[in-house]
C-alpha cells in the first residue's frame, strides 16, 4: 500500500507544538511499507518537535518509520518490544529516560480486531482481543505514569475505536474498545491532579495499512467513505492531527475525553 504516504493537501510547515517532549508511541510500525495510524503519529509528533521512541513488535516496521522521520530531520529511535510483557513496558520507558532524560508523552497505540459474535467467539480469542487492547495500555501505562511523576506531568493518549458504539459483528472488539475509554476516564481522574492528562481518539474508518491488509473491494472501500457525514475517506494522518492536539500544551485543559475522527459516522 503505497496510498497517503503524505498528508491530504501535502505538509504543513511545523510550529513546534511538541518542541521538547520526549514521546513513547507504541504500534508505531505499519504492516507494510504504508502509514498507519502509528506511524502517522510518529512523523508527525517528530516534524512538531518531539524526540520520538518508535515502539513496536516488528523492529524493522519501526527502523522504516524512522527512515520517513529521518526524511523531515525529526529524532527518534526505533525499540523492539512486546507491550503484553510487563517488563518489556518497563524496559521501554526506562530507554526513554536514560536517552533522553524524561517522558512527557506516551501513545497506546497497539491493538487488534477479531471479528466475532459473542455467540461464536472462543475463549482464547476472547481473551487475546482483552489482553492486546486492554492489558497492554496498563502495562505501559504503569511505567509510563512512574516517569511522569518524576518529570512533573505528562499526557497518554490511547486508541480506542467508533466499534466501541457501532460494534456491528464486532462484539469482543467492541468490548475492548469500550473498555479503553473507561480504562481512560478513570486513568484521567486518578492522576490529574498529578498533572497527567489521559485521553482517548476513537477513529472511524479510515483507511490504513491494516485494511488494506484484509483484502478490501473498492466497492467495500467506496461505501465506508458514503458512511461518514462529509463523504470524504478519512486517512491515518486524519488520526495523527488530532492526536498532535491532544498532546500539545493547547489541550492543557482536555482530560477524560474520548475524541471520535470518524467524519461524522457517528451522526450520519
Amino acid at each position: 500500500m503505497t496510498e497517503f504516504l503524505t498528508p491530504p493537501g501535502g505538509w504543513r510547515t511545523p510550529s513546534g507544538r511538541l518542541a521538547g517532549k520526549v514521546a513513547v508511541i507504541t504500534g508505531a510500525g505499519s504492516q507494510n511499507e504504508g502509514v498507519g495510524n502509528g506511524r502517522a503519529m510518529a512523523v508527525l509528533f517528530a516534524r512538531e518537535g518531539a524526540r520520538v521512541l518508535l515502539v513496536d513488535r516488528r523492529l524493522d516496521a519501526a527502523e522504516l518509520t524512522r527512515t520517513f522521520i529521518n526524511e523531515h530531520n525529526g529524532e527518534a529511535v526505533p525499540h523492539a518490544a512486546d507491550v503484553t510483557d510487563p517488563a518489556a513496558c518497563d524496559a521501554m520507558v526506562s530507554a526513554a529516560v536514560e536517552r533522553w532524560g524524561r517522558l512527557d508523552i506516551l501513545v497506546n497505540n497497539v491493538g487488534i480486531g477479531v471479528a466475532r459474535t459473542i455467540a461464536d467467539v472462543s475463549d482464547a480469542d476472547w481473551d487475546l482481543q482483552m489482553r492486546v487492547n486492554v492489558t497492554t495500555m496498563v502495562n505501559a501505562s504503569r511505567p509510563a505514569i512512574a516517569a511522569m511523576r518524576q518529570s512533573g506531568g505528562g499526557v497518554i493518549l490511547n486508541t480506542s475505536s467508533i466499534a466501541s458504539q457501532r460494534g456491528r459483528g464486532l462484539a469482543p472488539y467492541a468490548a475492548s474498545k469500550g473498555a479503553v475509554e473507561a480504562l481512560t476516564r478513570a486513568m484521567a481522574a486518578d492522576h490529574g491532579r498529578e498533572g497527567i492528562r489521559v485521553n482517548a481518539i476513537a477513529p472511524g474508518p479510515a483507511y490504513t495499512p491494516m485494511v488494506y491488509a484484509r483484502g478490501m473491494s473498492e466497492a467495500a472501500r467506496q461505501a465506508r467513505t458514503k458512511a461518514t457525514a462529509l463523504g470524504v475517506e478519512g486517512t491515518p494522518w486524519d488520526i495523527a492531527y488530532a492526536a498532535v492536539y491532544l498532546c500539545s500544551d493547547e489541550a492543557r485543559w482536555v482530560t477524560g475525553v474520548v475524541l471520535a475522527v470518524d467524519g461524522g459516522v457517528l451522526v450520519n
